[in-house]
């Protein structure tokens, strides 16, 4: 291999670790308008709003780029099954955050991908490694340190749990689903499908809009269609093993956000259980 060819490939995964890192910590900026507008608006017609605003941004970018032709050829069955999941766990995320503190909602979300571990073992036969085992304490002590089960549970916290479930449930998903599919249809599919099975919700908690939070709402569906779209550019420059552990940026960021924007300074419990879970995550990627 030359070494312009070493230089070239130096630049991809630098080009891919720096998209990715925006990509994560453009995410909470989500958070962070959702649970502005919560005060206001009902979590369920949020969510929903996200979807449409993004359906918007998304569909003519698809169209543009790949013809008329904007959703993916092929299971979508399994499309589908996934984009419940998925829809699901961002509807519980924002109920979530419209009652506890964006860090401790963000530290509980990301047992999702320790659950992921559990539920492959079971659904797709896979071995239980040291590794994994690992992992799985650190992120059940993780979890138990948040959660406290000796005191009150908060409600909020079991909403946050029950999003990084379903998220881990749309994780095992999308490795049963084909993974050939075009991801810029694969998400054209996930926008349009999740704004028609959140469609009813948001009917049924519709509140017009105040003008001033129009703004508001168009930076729900930008930022979120951003995050994927930099996300989806990151791994076309650099493996998968590589940009993983940066998705822990999103709660770093998170809990910044909460911070600055909401005065909200995360518990002693919080930080000792997310530091678990994250650790927890992270004995989980094969360098």
């Amino acid at each position: 291999m030359t070494p312009a060819t070493d230089n070239t490939t130096g630049a991809n995964v630098r080009k891919g670790i720096l998209l990715m890192s925006l990509a994560m910590l453009s995410i909470p900026l989500v958070d962070g308008l959702a649970k502005h507008l919560s005060a206001d608006y009902s979590p369920l017609f949020i969510s929903w709003a996200r979807y449409v605003v993004a359906c918007m941004i998304v569909v003519p970018i698809v169209m543009a780029t790949r013809g008329s032709k904007i959703f993916p050829s092929k299971r979508l069955g399994a499309h589908t099954l996934r984009t419940v999941f998925l829809v699901t766990s961002m509807t519980l995320y924002f109920m979530s955050i419209a009652i506890i503190p964006l860090a401790t909602a963000v530290s509980a979300y990301f047992v999702a991908p320790i659950i992921a571990v559990v539920l492959s073992l079971i659904f797709l036969k896979e071995k239980l490694t040291i590794r994994k085992l690992l992992s799985l304490i650190l992120g059940f002590g993780g979890a138990m340190v948040i959660l406290r089960p000796t005191s009150d549970i908060e409600f909020g916290i079991l909403l946050a749990f029950g999003a990084g479930a379903f998220f881990a449930l749309y994780m095992i998903a999308t490795r049963q689903a084909s993974q050939q599919s075009d991801p810029f249809k694969t998400l054209a599919f996930q926008c349009v499908m999740g704004a028609v099975l959140l469609a009813p919700q948001g009917i049924w908690t519709w509140t017009t809009p105040a003008l001033d939070d129009l703004v508001f709402f168009l930076g729900l569906g930008a930022f979120s269609t951003i995050s994927h779209l930099l996300s989806i550019k990151a791994f076309g420059y650099a493996d998968a093993s590589t940009l993983a552990p940066l998705v822990y940026l999103e709660l770093v960021a998170t809990a910044a956000i909460g911070y600055v924007f909401f005065t909200e300074v995360p518990e002693l419990a919080t930080i000792i259980g997310a530091s678990f879970i994250v650790i927890g995550g992270l004995v989980l990627i094969k360098r």
